[in-house]
C-alpha cells in the first residue's frame, strides 16, 4: 500500500532569500521567496539558458533592470521574463522589497488549467 502523500507542505522561513525546489521535491518549477531591505539590490545581472521567470512583488517597492531599461516595480506587479533577458532588482531607498521568483522551462507548458484540471466527486467537510 502506497502512504506516500500526494502533498508537501513547509513553513516559510524568516531569511533574504528562501529556495524551495528541495524542501518540496519541486519537479516542475523552480521557486524562491527574496526580501531585499532598504537600499539593497541584488549585486549582479544574470539571465538564463532556458528557465523563463515569473517575478511577483509582494511587499515594498523598488527597482528593476532589465535589458539596460531601468523602471519602479512595486506590491502587485507581476512581471515575466524571458529566459535571456539580463535582470538585476534592487529595493527603494525607503522601503524593502519582498518578491515570489518562479523559473520553469520556457515553452515546457502543455495545457492550462482549464484542460489539465478534472472535477472529482468527493468533497471536503466545508461543501
Amino acid at each position: 500500500m502506497n502512504t506516500e502523500k500526494n502533498y508537501k507542505i513547509v513553513s516559510l522561513k524568516d531569511a533574504g532569500r528562501c529556495e524551495f525546489h528541495d524542501e518540496l521535491n519541486l519537479t516542475g518549477c523552480e521557486m524562491s521567496i527574496n526580501s531585499l531591505p532598504s537600499g539593497v539590490s541584488v549585486p549582479f545581472v544574470h539571465s538564463h539558458k532556458q528557465n523563463e521567470e515569473l517575478y511577483i512583488v509582494l511587499e515594498g517597492a523598488g527597482k528593476a533592470y532589465i535589458d539596460g531599461d531601468e523602471f519602479e516595480i512595486k506590491k502587485g506587479d507581476i512581471l515575466r521574463l524571458n529566459p535571456a533577458a539580463k535582470r538585476c532588482f534592487s529595493a527603494s531607498k525607503d522601503k524593502g522589497i519582498k518578491f515570489i521568483c518562479i523559473q520553469t522551462k520556457a515553452n515546457s507548458l502543455e495545457q492550462f488549467s482549464m484542460n489539465d484540471g478534472v472535477i472529482n466527486d468527493e468533497k471536503p467537510s466545508w461543501l
